[in-house]
């Protein structure tokens, strides 16, 4: 398992945009599964929104990246560099991510050539899918 100082080695977020607690399970190059627990104090919380507390969608696929950026970026190849955005496609939002969730976010690597490539990404809160999508990176 890994907390944030071992992900902080890997990835360059940092809080309040480290979105990912702790990775569970990881296969560098291949997949990676990771938690978010969310509370009632993420600043996000303050105007999104007041009345009714929902994780914004942008930023529950930001967390499936960076669970995707921790397993490429695990590669010793890739060690020192960077894995940015390059795309989202077929993404879907299925349940809303409220305070008191703890969401699991998994990161497939389907495709890779080059710096180039793709994951499929599914987060989950108690079984049941919240946020899918495929997303492509790049590493620089």
């Amino acid at each position: 398992m890994l907390g944030v100082k071992e992900i902080e080695q890997i990835i360059p977020h940092r809080h309040p945009f480290l979105l990912v607690d702790y990775i569970e399970e990881l296969e560098p190059g291949v997949r990676g599964v990771g938690y978010k627990c969310v509370t009632f104090h993420e600043d996000f919380f303050k105007g999104h929104f007041p009345q009714e507390p929902v994780m914004p969608g942008v930023l529950i696929l930001e967390a499936l990246a960076q669970v995707g950026a921790v397993a490429i970026l695990s590669l010793e190849d890739n060690k020192g560099k960077v894995a940015y955005f390059g795309g989202i496609d077929k993404a879907k939002f299925r349940k809303k991510v409220v305070p008191g969730d703890k969401v699991r976010l998994e990161c497939e690597i389907i495709k890779q050539k080059g710096p180039i490539g793709i994951g499929k990404a599914t987060a989950t809160v108690d079984g049941k899918v919240a946020v899918s999508a495929e997303m492509t990176f790049m590493i620089g």
